[in-house]
């Protein structure tokens, strides 16, 4: 039978769920209010603005920004039709495509962070001193390592 955590455990589980959610909630409304981005395309102009060339195998934005491949090509299909980014064929994998940053997609991104880091700030780290966002930072980072390569 699984071992069941412990009530500390269980209770930082649920409050980390409601934290995320309370805070993606936030951030998504202002972003949508404030510039007309959802968050969702806000992550993944960010995604394709950090990658070389502005350009990212649909897989690997997949991965990045927490979709299944065909939830992406959804998102990137709507994207694409405003303009913020193009789809291009893989060079090596002809079955393959790139999501590739325009330069209306990389101005809407330079509009959207400064709301965006204005909402972190707000939302969450000011609620943390400098010890909890280590701790916290600390923790997370272990459970990451250990959920990407499992023993």
């Amino acid at each position: 039978m699984p071992r069941r955590p412990d009530p500390e455990r269980l209770a930082a589980w649920r409050l980390l769920l409601e934290a995320h959610a309370a805070v993606v909630d936030r951030l998504g409304r202002e972003l949508e209010a404030e510039c007309g981005l959802p968050l969702t395309w806000y992550d993944v102009l960010l995604q394709l603005s950090s990658a070389p060339e502005g350009r990212l195998r649909m897989r690997d934005l997949a991965r990045a920004v927490l979709l299944s491949r065909s939830g992406l090509t959804r998102l990137v299909d709507r994207m694409e039709t405003a303009g913020m980014v193009c789809r291009e064929a893989h060079p090596s994998d002809g079955r393959g495509a790139n999501a590739v940053l325009t330069p209306a997609g990389r101005a809407a991104l330079r509009r959207a962070a400064p709301v965006h880091l204005r909402g972190i700030d707000a939302h969450f780290a000011r609620h943390l001193s400098d010890a909890d966002a280590a701790a916290l930072g600390d923790a997370l980072s272990r459970v990451v390592a250990a959920e990407r390569d499992p023993a």
